[in-house]
């Protein structure tokens, strides 16, 4: 992947810069157009597309924000760590992407895998080492009692990923909320609009509960909801209340898999400086 001498390739010029933890009804943040190696605050062209043990990085599938460069970038300086992400664009067969049953603390209504069998989409896989997997897995509350998702392997053929080599991994990690999905009315998981503004704009039209608790708008939304954990445990327990929530239909792989493929590994350096969805 050859580019121009001195092409400008920082999340900036790319349109990448926006971080939804700073600004909620950004979500999920942009996503690139191709993959790439996230390096500090550039988006560099990547050598290839998968890599291996040897390699040390286990494949990771973001669903939401963790597709958003600079998403990333944020949560892995909350802990210090600025080592480079491989990010591959890939083809993945069998998964759709739902919205999480719970409000999070950052402000947003934020996306969930769900089972999805024959149905295919463009996500990328991130090549994570053990001190990035750690930052992510703390970031989505993994290993918190009270944390909202849990990191599951999903074996192939179950869910089938292409990275683009021709090669089919034989698995990937994903963040399947502990809460379940919300449905579309009929029982089964809605998909996520891939945009705050509506979504929230949705959900708010139809709970009286909801807009006396979260506000009448999007914006209202956001900042009531952001940083306030009880809110948003009132705004979670409502949806299920309300009987708004159903299985993504993937909990089966919850303890089923290689949770612990670094084990003895190095967490990060430091805490987080922001709360946890």
């Amino acid at each position: 992947m050859s580019r121009p001498p001195g092409e400008d390739r920082t999340l900036r010029a790319l349109g990448l810069a926006g971080v939804p933890r700073e600004e909620p009804l950004l979500y999920p943040g942009a996503w690139p157009r191709e993959s790439g190696l996230l390096d500090g605050d550039r988006l560099l062209p990547l050598d290839r597309p998968v890599y291996d043990e040897e390699d040390g990085r286990v494949p990771v599938l973001a669903i939401g924000s963790n597709a958003s460069p600079a998403q990333l970038r944020h949560k892995m300086a909350e802990f210090g760590t600025d080592s480079p992400i491989p990010m591959v664009r890939s083809r993945v067969t069998g998964l759709d992407i739902g919205v999480s049953a719970h409000v999070s603390r950052m402000g947003y209504v934020s996306a969930s895998p769900v089972g999805a069998p024959g149905t295919v989409r463009e996500l990328f896989v991130l090549w994570l080492d053990a001190e990035q997997l750690a930052v992510i897995d703390a970031s989505e509350g993994v290993p918190m009692a009270g944390g909202n998702f849990d990191r599951v392997w999903l074996p192939a053929p179950d869910v089938r990923v292409e990275p683009g080599d021709g090669s089919v991994l034989g698995g990937a990690y994903a963040y399947v909320n502990r809460h379940g999905v919300l449905h579309d009315g009929t029982g089964a998981p809605r998909r996520h609009p891939g945009a705050q503004r509506p979504l929230i704009t949705e959900l708010l039209h139809g709970s009286a509960r909801l807009r006396e608790l979260f506000g009448a708008t999007p914006e209202e939304f956001s900042a009531r909801a952001r940083a306030d954990r009880r809110l948003c445990d009132r705004g979670t327990r409502l949806f299920a209340e309300e009987g708004r929530v159903t299985a993504s239909g993937l909990e089966r792989y919850v303890g089923s898999g290689p949770q612990d493929p670094f084990a003895g590994s190095r967490t990060p350096s430091a805490g987080p400086t922001a709360p946890t969805p």
